[in-house]
């Protein structure tokens, strides 16, 4: 029978002073298959001439490590002392593969063959859309693993956990000499497994795979307890101690011989892309199991983390302020609206995600509050769930506008905006432009009013990039913090 534990867990989680496990205690040791992932965005607004296929306008180029590099990646991301081995070309791709790693504080061994080339998979996207996926690869030739193992050997000492990320691509063909050294060393293994062998995982602690792959190795099942009946016969007969079974919109289930069963529903939430999730659950998963947590909790982590991960277009990685956003989240607690720090807001930004909510993003000086604001106000709100709006403080108020601005301070300008209805969030920043801000909360929706045209919004190259919407709002004629000084200074001297 599965039992569904998730409240019970939250419950848990309510009891504890510190939700979040010290990572930085944590050393994991990440082996298998690498590649480079490459995204190219841009605009899609016509039909090609030559074929019925979309004419993509190039505006930017995304690389990133892929396979068990975007595990590393998740994993070092948490703050969790993280090495890498595995395989590349001796190319530019792989140079540029050591290079981002590095550069993420992921230490790495990288065993380089002169005659293939490393892996790359390059995504056309669009609107958070992928339009088109190529792959450039070739099978790996017969080689000696010597040197990868001897990597391996000399790092497993110093680490609490491996995890074997298998991509099928055949850096994983001494998977049962790594295990075995690992169990030999009293050093936990997980796998995310591929293909239909899974013998070469004999002995692993846990193995983690989706419900495709699953079901490739031990048939249909048509009912949950015959997922459950298949699961303990596949770990009894290759001696491995827990199956964690990730089910996409269904949630995971957590199999082990002579445990119950457990069940963890998936979140709610606006799924934009599912690629790398399964990095990210075994990611978090190993993290957490290396910082001394139960293998419960654990899952229950990497389930937070798939919903946060999904929300996110490309291979992407999960902070720890987005995870504990998202245990909030789970014990109920709804972030406050209001005057907000940058760090109060970004919780409440990642929180709102989880919820699948639309944020929109505003930005200005707002000296005195006159109708043509509200009105603008009220319209932005209309175009999502959650409204963002950024003051400038008052030095940067004098730097734009000049030294007899502002009118009323930062402070009182921000007490107006946050009584308004419309308004869900404010927050100040120092600098002349809100472009550091939008980096860092990335809103759907970044709002502008006045005569501007959308390439000339401050900020919209930064939100373009990753796939969000510019709006510029109408103004009110004659209706301004300015015309409204102007007016003041002239009845005053009349």
């Amino acid at each position: 029978m599965i039992k569904s534990r998730n409240f019970i867990l939250y419950l848990q989680l309510e009891q504890m002073k510190n939700p979040l496990p010290d990572f930085s205690k944590a050393s994991v040791l990440v082996v298998g298959d690498l590649m480079l992932d490459r995204y190219w965005f841009g605009d899609a607004a016509r039909i090609s001439p030559e074929a019925p296929v979309p004419i993509v306008n190039i505006k930017q180029i995304d690389e990133r490590p892929g396979g068990a590099g975007n595990v590393a990646l998740n994993i070092a991301a948490l703050g969790v002392d993280t090495t890498l081995i595995g395989i590349t070309g001796k190319d530019e791709a792989g140079h540029i593969l050591t290079e981002q790693l590095a550069a993420a504080g992921v230490s790495h061994d990288i065993h380089c063959l002169v005659n293939i080339p490393t892996i790359t998979k390059h995504r056309v996207i669009s609107q958070h859309q992928q339009l088109l996926r190529m792959d450039f690869e070739e099978k790996f030739p017969a080689f000696d693993p010597t040197t990868l193992v001897n990597y391996y050997t000399q790092n497993l000492a110093d680490v609490r956990l491996v995890v074997l990320s298998d991509y099928g691509k055949g850096t994983l063909v001494c998977a049962p000499e790594l295990i075995r050294l690992a169990k030999k060393a009293g050093v936990p293994v997980l796998v995310d497994p591929k293909g239909t062998d899974f013998s070469i995982y004999r002995g692993a602690d846990v193995i983690t795979p989706n419900y495709k792959e699953f079901e490739s190795i031990v048939g249909p099942c048509y009912y949950e307890q015959e997922i459950v009946s298949k699961g303990r016969e596949l770990i009894r007969k290759y001696d491995i101690d827990a199956l964690l079974l990730t089910r996409g919109e269904r949630g995971m289930t957590l199999i082990q011989q002579k445990e119950e069963a457990l069940h963890l529903p998936a979140h709610a939430r606006e799924v934009f892309d599912v690629t790398g999730a399964g990095d990210t659950v075994i990611a978090m998963l190993g993290a957490a199991l290396a910082s001394g947590t139960t293998l419960s909790y654990a899952m229950m982590l990497a389930n937070l983390a798939a919903s946060i991960v999904v929300t996110k277009l490309g291979a992407a990685t999960v902070s720890v302020p987005e995870l504990y956003a998202a245990l909030t989240l789970a014990n109920d607690t709804l972030s406050p609206t209001g005057i907000m720090s940058q760090e109060e807001l970004v919780l409440g930004v990642s929180e709102a995600r989880m919820q699948g909510k639309r944020i929109v993003f505003t930005n200005g000086c707002f000296d005195i509050l006159h109708a043509g604001h509200i009105t603008y106000l009220q319209q932005a709100k209309q175009l999502g769930d959650m409204l963002v709006v950024a003051v400038n403080d008052d030095e940067s108020v004098k730097r734009l506008k000049g030294p007899g601005r502002p009118i009323n301070s930062v402070e009182h300008r921000m007490a107006v905006l946050a009584g308004l209805s419309a308004v869900d969030w404010v927050t100040s920043f120092h600098d002349d432009t809100p472009e550091r801000l939008l980096k860092i909360l990335q809103p759907d929706v970044l709002v502008k009013g006045g005569d501007y045209t959308v390439d000339q919004v401050v900020g919209a190259d930064i939100v373009r990039a990753y796939g969000g919407d510019i709006r510029v709002l109408g103004i009110i004629n004659n209706l301004s913090t300015t015309s409204i000084i102007d007016r003041v200074i002239k009845q005053s001297d009349s």
